[in-house]
């Protein structure tokens, strides 16, 4: 995954700057945010949240060989894939 600079925000400046970093998050889709230099949580705008909430749902609600070929379905660049 690359990440680009602008999405990238201190703990303290989330703190000091919670609206525009908010706006920020809402401009590119994420938001994410460093607490000692290291990734500490991810800031989503709430439709951006619903759309992956969907997917993790549908994800649950399949048998084993069906989340099987779900995921055999996904881009082969998936670092979780395992491949």
């Amino acid at each position: 995954m690359i990440i680009s600079t602008k999405t990238i925000v201190s703990n303290s400046e989330m703190i000091k700057n919670y609206k525009s970093c908010r706006d920020k998050a809402g401009d590119y889709g994420k938001l994410f945010i460093l607490k000692n230099n290291q990734p500490d949580a991810v800031l989503l705008p709430i439709d951006e949240y619903e759309r992956f909430s969907e997917v993790i749902e549908y994800f649950d609600s399949l048998n084993e060989e069906e989340a099987v070929i779900f995921v055999e379905s996904l881009p082969k660049r998936c670092k979780w894939r395992n491949e």
